[in-house]
């Protein structure tokens, strides 16, 4: 069984953290293991993803990050490139993609979708790719 990538951009360090944490306990209680790959910022996560399915090492991915608006139409680019980089590699590849980029309005809101004991969207990402993984057994696509 090939383990699963956990593509992170560290921007905001706290959120991050919380992210991987919630991420990687599912994937471990799942009976998976986990890599973790840095990259600069949400917008570079899906061109790591292609990258690393170039090397055929990985079941899935989960994406790991935050947005928060703020003063310019940044964070609106940012939010749909990555969000859109990634539905494209999902179709096109069919690639087993969690995706957990926070795009919030405020640290508040980040912190309390990031915490393990509230919303735990790391989480909610990393199961949603080891369905993904689960669909594309069903369909002889993934060897177990």
């Amino acid at each position: 069984m090939k383990p699963l990538l956990l593509i992170v951009a560290p921007y905001y360090q706290e959120i991050s953290e919380m992210l991987v944490s919630g991420a990687t306990t599912a994937i471990y209680e799942a009976g998976y293991e986990a890599e973790m790959l840095t990259v600069p910022g949400a917008f570079e996560i899906p061109g790591a993803i292609a990258i690393a399915h170039e090397s055929q090492r990985y079941s899935g991915y989960v994406a790991l990050g935050c947005v928060i608006r703020g003063e310019t139409t940044h964070y609106d680019y940012v939010c749909g490139e990555s969000a859109r980089g990634i539905q494209e590699l999902t179709t096109r590849e069919k690639l087993a993609i969690g995706y957990g980029i926070l795009t919030c309005e405020n640290l508040k809101q980040a912190k309390l979708r990031a915490d393990v004991a509230q919303g735990n969207k790391g989480a909610e990402a990393a199961r949603a790719a080891l369905r993904m993984i689960e669909i594309r057994q069903v369909f002889g696509l993934e060897h177990v």
